[in-house]
């Protein structure tokens, strides 16, 4: 029997420490890229997606999350009373009628598989993708949704690949792997944060994936690596020893928002894009270049 993913795990309760002061009181997943934040543009890849569950991994302070995709019914109030009927819209289509948001508290810092293991009460025996919004993914279709069609065909975890220059794999989950299909490659091996002299390869895992449930078996019996943290990469290590793991090189361009930056050549890019002043916005640059 095939299965079909319905929800979406959303690990944001890291505290963005690469961006202070200007993520002191704000989450990092809050900061806006033109006109909506980070958050919104992962959750809307993955209601692109048909994803319908949408769930949260927060920590302290990280309460404007929730809020941004609540009912503001003060603010609906003053632009009805206003008129100002177009951006009552806006405010009122942030997320779907039928999008089901849950909201988990990480208690610890203990890294990215904590996060993910967080939310086992409400994945529980489904599949499912993981989301990261500090990699603004621009993807037509959306990333999630390409990591999917290949998800329908092969029914097995699926880590978005990309291959970055060799002096950067110490930021990343390497990969070592086969061809399998076109934009698909077979994982023999992943490795956390190799050092360019001993990476298996420059193919990157960002933030995508769609893992199966059997992840969470791992995630529980992996041992806490630097810091305590519980690596998500040690967990996928030892799940692809049971179960095939694909690597997909997805087709559209990536933006690193958890660097200073990347985030930088995101505004750009979606300025430039954006439909209501692009033509505007590429002439000024052409006033500081």
């Amino acid at each position: 029997m095939k299965h079909k993913i319905t929800k979406a795990v959303f690990p944001v309760a890291g505290m963005g420490t690469r961006f202070l002061p200007a993520t002191k009181a704000n989450p990092k997943e809050m900061m806006p890229v033109v006109d909506k934040p980070l958050i919104q543009y992962a959750v809307e890849e993955a209601v692109e997606a048909g994803i319908t569950d949408m769930i949260f991994v927060t920590g302290r302070n990280k309460r404007s999350i929730p809020d941004h995709f609540d009912k503001a019914y003060e603010l609906e109030a003053e632009l009805a009373l206003r008129g100002k009927t177009e951006l009552l819209r806006v405010v009122q289509e942030v997320i779907p009628k039928n999008i089901n948001c849950i909201y988990i508290r990480q208690t610890m810092a203990l890294g990215l598989g904590h996060a993910v293991l967080c939310a086992k009460p409400v994945v529980q025996d489904e599949p499912f993708a993981v989301l990261l919004a500090d990699d603004l993914l621009d993807g037509v279709p959306g990333v999630t949704k390409q990591m999917m069609s290949v998800f329908d065909k092969h029914q097995c975890s699926i880590l978005g690949v990309e291959n970055v220059p060799l002096e950067n794999t110490g930021s990343y989950g390497i990969v070592s792997s086969t061809p399998f299909e076109p934009r698909l490659e077979k994982v023999n091996g992943i490795v956390e944060k190799p050092k360019p002299a001993v990476a298996p390869s420059t193919l990157a895992v960002v933030g995508r994936y769609i893992l199966t449930p059997s992840i969470f078996d791992h995630l529980e019996r992996v041992k806490p690596g630097a810091g305590g943290e519980i690596q998500l990469t040690d967990a996928i290590a030892e799940l692809m020893k049971e179960e095939n793991l694909l690597a997909y090189r997805y087709d559209g361009v990536r933006y690193d928002c958890g660097d200073k930056l990347g985030y930088l050549k995101a505004v750009v890019s979606f300025g430039l894009k954006h439909p209501e002043f692009h033509d505007e916005f590429a002439t000024f640059l052409k006033t500081v270049s």
